[in-house]
């Protein structure tokens, strides 16, 4: 076998010495054919050791679906890494329906919130949206109502403060005098009741001479005609400051007072109708940078 496994060197030699053995060649010719033959599976072989390296490289590809996820198409034309996808597909379909799960689950978080507070009660139904759907006609029919009805209530109000209060029991005696100071603004009335004829003396001066305008003179005299004693009693008054309005009320509000230090039981009464309240209004301060309280300078863009 050592000859067939080198045939080259020893076949040269023997037939050069030997002319004989030249003639059956044709035998020889037939056993380098066999060596021929047998260098076939010897080149077959020699490429047959890298081609193994190949299949075992084929193999290696399995690793690579593991990586890309991503792509299924890959794991559909290589017929080994088949199984290999079905095994590792198995753990992805779980996880799918995982992660819709979790989403249904996040919209019913919302639902369990607390409703809005209030939410179940009945909204009010404002009379004036009522109105907005009310014809012209009857529009002004309701606002003619409207004022009618304002109307009688001041005339009710008006008739009350007219009417005279019957508990009152001053008393009247020679020598009585009942004293009171009224405010109104910056004005300061000091008063004196005595019985008389219903005179008035303010500063040494008569009512309508003090006091020329009539509706001044009306909102001095009503605290008397309310009590009744308009006609029986008469007031001496000493006033300073303020202007002739604050001085008017001032009267009033100090002619009120000193009612009440003749007889303690008229205070419901008058205060009810609003004679003891001294009227708060007052000019407002002028601003700084305005014209007046709340008068502004014409502006200017440019």
């Amino acid at each position: 076998m050592s000859p067939e496994g080198d045939p080259t060197p020893p076949s040269e030699p023997e037939p050069g010495p030997d002319a004989p053995l030249s003639e059956p060649e044709p035998a020889s010719s037939a056993p380098r054919a066999e060596p021929e033959e047998l260098a076939e599976p010897e080149t077959p072989g020699e490429p047959e050791e890298p081609a193994e390296p190949e299949t075992l490289s084929e193999p290696e590809k399995p690793t690579e679906p593991e990586t890309p996820g991503e792509p299924e198409e890959p794991a559909e034309a290589e017929a080994p890494p088949v199984p290999a996808g079905a095994a590792a597909e198995p753990p992805a379909v779980q996880q799918r329906p995982q992660a819709p799960a979790v989403a249904e689950e996040l919209p019913e978080i919302p639902r369990q919130r607390p409703e809005i507070p209030g939410a179940d009660l009945i909204p009010d139904i404002m009379p004036p949206e009522q109105e907005e759907f009310l014809d012209a006609e009857a529009r002004a029919a309701a606002e003619a109502e409207a004022e009618a009805r304002a109307a009688r209530e001041r005339e009710e109000e008006e008739e009350l403060a007219a009417e005279p209060i019957a508990d009152a029991a001053i008393d009247l005696a020679a020598g009585a005098r009942y004293s009171a100071t009224g405010k109104r603004k910056s004005a300061v009335a000091r008063v004196i009741l005595k019985p008389g004829s219903g005179g008035y003396a303010i500063n040494g001066k008569q009512l309508e001479h003090y006091f020329p305008r009539e509706t001044l003179q009306r909102l001095i005299r009503q605290p008397l005609e309310t009590v009744g004693y308009d006609s029986r009693m008469d007031v001496v008054a000493r006033m300073h400051g303020g202007g002739t309005s604050a001085q008017a009320g001032a009267l009033r509000h100090g002619i009120s007072r000193a009612l009440i230090v003749a007889d303690p039981h008229l205070r419901g009464e008058l205060k009810r109708r609003g004679f003891l309240t001294r009227d708060p209004r007052v000019k407002e301060r002028k601003k700084a940078g305005l014209k007046k309280a709340r008068k502004r300078p014409q502006f200017s863009k440019r």
